[in-house]
């Protein structure tokens, strides 16, 4: 465990003379992905927890909704909880939860998302600019979190 990069020991463990203000907090357990996060330290003792198996997912991304004819803007927001699609264009609109993504992939040639919702619409998304790295990034990011709350760990509730 690490407190502002500095070794404080391994878990359980006390720091001591910590001074009040905030600090980063970095902690890892084999197995597992690494939690960092900023602490606020008030004068006198304080209990943390790190819960490692917690999934965590706030991830958002500007995108092109290609419709046969046209095209809608809109932001793309993934929680744990879910994929949502938020547009001016109300009939476009929607939310689902992460495991009734039934396709959920980049296609690098076409520079496209395909998101298709079981037994739901397919949408096809497009980065603004263009940029298939983005729609990736997105991807890989959702992917992952889909895979862990597949095996059982559980959503974060924050």
């Amino acid at each position: 465990m690490f407190i502002d990069r500095q070794f404080i020991g391994t878990a359980p463990v006390t720091a001591e003379n910590v001074k009040p203000g905030t600090h980063q907090l970095n902690v890892t357990a084999e197995g597992f992905d690494g939690v960092v996060r900023s602490i606020d330290v008030e004068p006198g003792p304080r209990d943390l927890t790190v819960r490692f198996k917690e999934v965590r997912l706030n991830a958002s991304l500007a995108v092109v909704h290609k419709h046969r004819i046209g095209s809608c803007a809109g932001q793309l927001l993934a929680t744990p909880q879910g994929l949502r699609y938020e547009t001016s264009d109300k009939d476009d609109r929607f939310e689902v939860p992460l495991k009734d993504l039934e396709t959920f992939a980049v296609d690098y040639q076409d520079k496209n998302l395909k998101v298709k919702v079981r037994k739901g619409k397919q949408y096809n998304f497009t980065d603004p600019d263009g940029n298939a790295d983005r729609l990736f990034v997105f991807q890989r990011d959702v992917d992952k979190v889909r895979q862990r709350l597949a095996k059982g760990d559980s959503a974060a509730s924050d």
